[in-house]
């Protein structure tokens, strides 16, 4: 488990980062699809940045990803599923203002939510089986 969730950490650290490059950049992105999928317009709004500073979301995603994968490679579960489900949490926000203050989706940001919420699955199963694997060998014992 802990490998693969390592691996969709990377993964959304690198769809951070591409949203993080349409954030600074200027002219037209490669998922401005139609008018209702365009990163451009969501990741230059003044929701694409942590309110009252200049910090891009993306940043505190490529962070948030980072840690996880570190947390999954260092077995830390408990701390791991703290910050998944944190990163879940902050992810819904983010696609509710895209969906009903924007009314316009960042393909970046439905991988990321796609990537956070796989991640949050899995590391509950991680415990879970965690927790049964100690309810065995207390039986066995």
């Amino acid at each position: 488990m802990r490998p693969l969730i390592a691996v969709l950490a990377f993964a959304g650290l690198i769809v951070s980062t591409l949203a993080l490059q349409v954030h600074y950049a200027t002219g037209t992105q490669p998922c401005d699809i139609n008018t209702r999928w365009d990163c451009g317009i969501v990741n230059h709004s003044s929701y694409s940045v942590i309110a009252h500073t200049h910090v891009p979301v993306a940043v505190i995603g490529m962070a948030g990803y980072l840690l996880m994968g570190i947390l999954a490679l260092a077995r830390r579960r408990a701390w791991l599923f703290a910050a998944a489900v944190l990163g879940l949490l902050y992810a819904l926000y983010l696609s509710g203002i895209e969906k009903n203050v924007l009314q316009v989706w960042c393909l970046y940001c439905v991988i990321s939510q796609c990537l956070i919420a796989l991640i949050t699955l899995l590391c509950l199963a991680w415990l879970i089986a965690e927790k049964a694997a100690r309810m065995r060998a207390r039986k066995v014992a």
